[in-house]
């Protein structure tokens, strides 16, 4: 279920009901996931996605009568990716950072007031994480790329966004706003973000903010392992390759241009 306010236009709502199918991929969702995931009635959720697979935007699997993302969702995002992928420039460093940790890694970019994953790359370890992978959003101050994003933004941003996103019905008490306030001051006093379990037990992750010409957040590469693989000087070791990442990465998205912001 999503932590914004539910969208009350028709557009709202249709994009709402596409990015809860692209959160449930690959296995699709229900149309009670869909309603719920978007806070919208079933019937209401149930309209939609039918008038959207009538558009090609949506599908649903004849076995099992979940809902996926449609095939004219592909033509529409090939059509778009020369100007908004940015993607074949993250990629490798994505690539070195899970061969240099085992772990795996990520790049996710901001869009409004969540990040969306858009590159995974699984390390040599066996035991990994499947919280985040492609497609994947999480609000703004919930996982270590929405943490480190959030706290690379001024105070009165940060404020705001605590003022109108309530992340605690959705990610626990855990992520009340003087939570994610001292979060935010940690991942400020140490440049990369730290997700101790906070999303599932066990599970963490680190994050560092990749920025635009005009110095602001607007991706973020991150890291996830089990608990026991991230002790303190690990930690530490590994926030440093982030962060140093991090740079090169934020040096070659500048070097692309704005094309490369509206990601």
């Amino acid at each position: 279920m999503n932590a914004t306010t539910p969208p009350v236009d028709v557009v709202g709502r249709a994009g709402a009901v596409l990015r809860a199918l692209a959160a449930h991929e690959p296995g699709g969702a229900t149309t009670t996931a869909v309603a719920q995931w978007c806070g919208l009635a079933r019937p209401t959720a149930h309209r939609l996605l039918s008038a959207l697979a009538r558009e090609g935007l949506a599908d649903r699997d004849p076995d099992n009568g979940r809902w996926l993302l449609g095939p004219e969702l592909f033509f529409l995002g090939t059509a778009a990716a020369a100007r908004y992928d940015v993607t074949a420039v993250a990629h490798p460093f994505v690539r070195r950072l899970a061969d240099a940790t085992g772990e795996s890694a990520f790049f996710s970019a901001r869009r409004g007031d969540e990040t969306i994953c858009l590159v995974r790359e699984d390390g040599s370890f066996p035991i990994r994480s499947h919280v985040l992978s492609e497609g994947v959003r999480f609000p703004l101050g919930v996982a270590s790329a929405g943490m480190v994003v959030l706290a690379h933004l001024p105070d009165a941003e940060v404020e705001e966004l605590l003022a109108r996103t309530d992340l605690t019905a959705v990610w626990g008490d855990q992520h009340r706003p003087e939570e994610v306030r001292r979060h935010v001051a940690l991942t400020r006093a140490q440049g990369y973000a730290v997700n101790p379990g906070l999303i599932v037990d066990g599970s963490w992750g680190l994050g560092a903010a990749v920025f635009d010409t005009d110095g602001r957040p607007r991706w973020a590469l991150s890291i996830t392992a089990i608990e026991q693989r991230l002790g303190l000087e690990r930690r530490r070791e590994l926030g440093r390759m982030l962060l140093r990442e991090a740079h090169e990465l934020s040096r070659a998205l500048q070097r692309r241009g704005p094309s490369a912001y509206s990601s």
